[in-house]
């Protein structure tokens, strides 16, 4: 049969089929790799801890032995000094059987070096005998170790007999490495795991593994003079997990301690996970296909609706909501073409009722004048509600009672126009406990707000009262032809939105405007603060910004500069804050000194400006306006273009003010002398083109 795959060339049939996959197959292959991960972390602490045991256990039992050992020749000791005129041999004892499985041999040596075997026969025990004399023995039993490599080393034990007396003698004794590591007496190793003894130079004196040369160097590299722990290493046969246990004793016999070390290969401590990944590529095949033939069927039944679905949306994203679908799946597709179908209709209508009200809102609050503001409302408010006309009433800051109320109709024949109405208290109150939403009927005792809605035949209203910071503000109302206009709550929901949108355009406008009046009055009142200075220069700020402004329009300046000329005519000697009353009020001429003094006081006022971001512009006209068009002037002296426009004004509004001004020093010159002193100064200390700007507001 051929698999018909075509559906496939879809994204979303592309992107359910892989989502099917992937929710089949991604957890069951992160289960598999958990649990593997998870074998694995167990399979690899329960070896740690059974190594971690068997090298607690191999320890304590090693040391056990070692207690035997030194009970036993605690013994023949004893035996020795009861019998000590006799010639004792061990050999001719009935535990002879016994003392093979544990001693090599068993010899006394005297002080004179003379040597006596008891048991067995020890190699090379001249040495050993030197070897232990090198010692310091006591009633104790010395361990001792002779490692020898590759080859099994030998352990001795040592004891002294008659201690303190003239015929001290050492019993030594050669112990069966076998019988200490246990081997060969019920083996306490669990299956597959090697063992190896070490002296503390971390030298082999035994190992069941055939590699023990390697382990010894590992350890040496990973113990860290540690009593016990955990190691990896790595031998020609594989890669090993070692826990190593340090057996002291030198405490009890006198000698370095030994290193009980367990080993078992990682491929043993492993081996369940083998099966694990032999049966695992398996099961994710299997399961791959079943979900493969499960998703292809499902895609198949699903992919028709979907298809219709994706045209039906094409067809709205091209603004067509009267576009219908129709699906016969009798299941929730079916219930979804149906809820698209609903969903275009209303998506037509507030779409196109959206599109009005961004239009506005951007209208409305991209304008910081209350003027504008309205004029928006009531130009466009018919585009978002079929209303017959629009009204918005502003209340009279000044007067309680009082509101203005901008009237705009839908009929062309009607003029927009401006009416001045009352409105109540009880009015008030009753926007106040509504306001969200009023409606009044024609038969309704109308508000006195909407009297000048009522002689165009209007049926209904909507009120939308607006309110700033919870005080009354303004009112929107809209009038209707019918009784019960057709809106539904989403209508109103929207009317209201736009109404809380004008509410905080009218609020912004408010504050803008309080926020000029409010900068003006500041700027107005340090003007006045630095002519009170002196009692000759009152109003002088003042005088001289008027000039300049008129200066300023003769020339065009736009709305933008006039203001930047505006603040700095205002706050120009603003310096001689820092100059001496002395110095400000001297009848007579300045002396050079004073002069210079007097001239610092445009820096000064540069300096006093300059924290405040906003008066960058102005800080120009403060430095320059004493300079010459001549490069004359100071403080830097520069001249024509060099020397800011606004500066340029505001040094012939200065001059001419000055000079038709009452000073300690002269009398003010009649307006004609003050003229024609400018007029020969053209070109030398004033730029001809602000001279003739000049004349021009002075005819």
């Amino acid at each position: 049969m051929k698999l018909e795959i075509s559906f496939l060339r879809s994204k979303v049939a592309k992107r359910v089929f892989f989502l099917f996959v992937a929710c089949a197959l991604l957890p069951i292959t992160a289960l598999a790799v958990i649990t593997y991960l998870n074998l694995g972390n167990q399979l690899r602490e329960q070896s740690q801890r059974e190594l971690i045991q068997a090298s607690k256990s191999m320890g304590m039992a090693i040391f056990e032995r070692l207690l035997l050992i030194e009970v036993e020749m605690k013994m023949i000791s004893s035996n020795l000094k009861e019998r000590e005129n006799d010639n004792f041999l061990l050999s001719e004892s009935k535990n002879v059987l016994s003392l093979s499985k544990r001693f090599r041999g068993l010899s006394l040596i005297a002080e004179t070096g003379e040597i006596r075997n008891l048991f067995g026969s020890i190699h090379d025990i001249s040495t050993i005998g030197s070897i232990i004399k090198q010692k310091t023995l006591t009633d104790e039993t010395l361990i001792l170790t002779q490692y020898i490599p590759e080859n099994q080393s030998r352990v001795f034990a040592a004891f002294l007999v008659n201690p303190g007396d003239s015929a001290t003698e050492v019993l030594i004794a050669e112990i069966i490495p076998a019988y200490l590591w246990l081997f060969g007496y019920n083996d306490p190793l669990p299956n597959g795991v090697e063992l190896s003894i070490m002296d503390q130079a971390k030298n082999v004196l035994f190992s069941s593994h055939p590699e023990g040369g390697n382990l010894s160097h590992s350890i040496k590299n990973q113990t860290q003079n540690r009593a016990m722990g955990l190691f990896n290493w790595t031998s020609n046969e594989g890669k090993y997990i070692s826990s190593y246990r340090s057996i002291f004793l030198m405490s009890q016999f006198n000698s370095p301690e030994w290193i009980i070390v367990v080993s078992k290969a990682k491929s043993t401590v492993f081996a369940p996970l083998a099966n694990f990944k032999l049966t695992f590529p398996p099961v994710i095949l299997v399961t791959f296909w079943i979900v493969l033939l499960l998703s292809f069927n499902q895609i198949r039944r699903s992919m028709g609706p979907l298809e219709k679905l994706k045209e039906g949306t094409k067809r709205i994203a091209r603004r067509d909501f009267d576009s219908r679908i129709e699906v016969s799946s009798r299941d929730e597709f079916e219930e979804v073409a149906a809820s698209f179908n609903s969903m275009a209709s209303r998506l037509g209508r507030q779409f196109k009722t959206l599109t009005a009200m961004v239009d506005i809102d951007r209208a409305i609050l991209s304008a910081l004048d209350t003027e504008k503001i309205v004029s928006t409302v009531l130009s466009r408010m018919n585009r978002i509600f079929p209303s017959k006309g629009v009204s918005v009433s502003l209340l009279d800051p000044g007067e309680k009672f009082s509101i203005q109320t901008y009237i705009g109709m839908s009929n062309p024949h009607y003029d927009n126009h401006l009416e001045y109405c009352q409105i109540n208290n009880e009015e008030i109150q009753q926007l106040k406990n509504d306001p969200e939403t009023l409606f009044f009927s024609s038969n309704d005792e109308l508000p006195q707000y909407l009297h000048p809605l009522k002689d165009i035949n209007l049926r209904s209203y909507i009120v939308l009262p607006l309110f700033i910071q919870k005080e009354l503000s303004g009112i929107i109302a809209l009038g209707f032809s019918e009784e019960k206009p057709s809106l539904d709550p989403d209508d109103i929901s929207q009317a209201r939105q736009l109404a809380d949108q004008v509410a905080v355009a009218l609020s912004n406008a408010k504050l803008i405007d309080e926020l000029n009046q409010f900068n003006w009055g500041t700027l107005t009142a340090l003007a006045r603060a630095i002519d009170a200075k002196s009692s000759w220069t009152a109003g002088h700020s003042e005088n001289v910004t008027k000039i300049a402004m008129q200066i300023g329009m003769k020339l065009g300046l736009s709305s933008d500069e006039s203001e930047v000329l505006h603040r700095g005519g205002l706050l120009h000697d603003i310096g001689k804050l820092g100059i001496s009353h002395e110095i400000l009020d001297k009848p007579g001429e300045l002396n050079a000194q004073e002069k210079a003094e007097m001239q610092k006081h445009v820096l000064l006022g540069a300096r006093i400006l300059e924290p405040i971001a906003a008066y960058k512009e102005i800080i120009p006209i403060v430095l320059e306006h004493h300079e010459n068009y001549n490069g004359t002037g100071y403080p830097y002296g520069i001249a024509g273009e060099e020397i800011s426009l606004y500066a340029r004004i505001i040094a012939v509004a200065d001059r001419f003010e000055a000079l038709t001004s009452n000073r300690p020093y002269r009398r003010a010159l009649d307006q004609k002398a003050a003229v024609e002193f400018i007029k020969e100064k053209a070109g030398q200390e004033f730029d001809p083109r602000v001279t003739e700007a000049f004349l021009n507001v002075i005819r």
